[in-house]
Formats: C-alpha cells, structure tokens, sequence
C-alpha cells in the first residue's frame, strides 16, 4: 500500500490546484487531466 504523502500528484490547468492520483484513476492516470467534473466541464 501506498502512503498519502507518496501519491503522485498533478496540477489542474482550469483552477489550479494540485490534485492526487486515485484509485478510480489506477488503469489511466497518464490520461487524467482535470482534478474533477466541474474543471473539465469548465476547460
């Protein structure tokens, strides 16, 4: 298992902020860009 502090981490190009990889996202983290719905409704 993987510490919380360990996580990768990516910034958000709509509001900037860092957000951490997550489970849901395992098979295509590469891929994910937007930290959630809204942001990438709102590109």
């Amino acid at each position: 298992m993987i510490k919380k502090q360990q996580l990768p981490q990516k910034i958000c190009p709509v509001c900037h902020r860092p957000f951490s990889w997550r489970k849901k996202w395992e098979n295509n983290w590469e891929e994910v860009k937007y930290c959630s719905e809204k942001c990438r409704r709102n590109k």
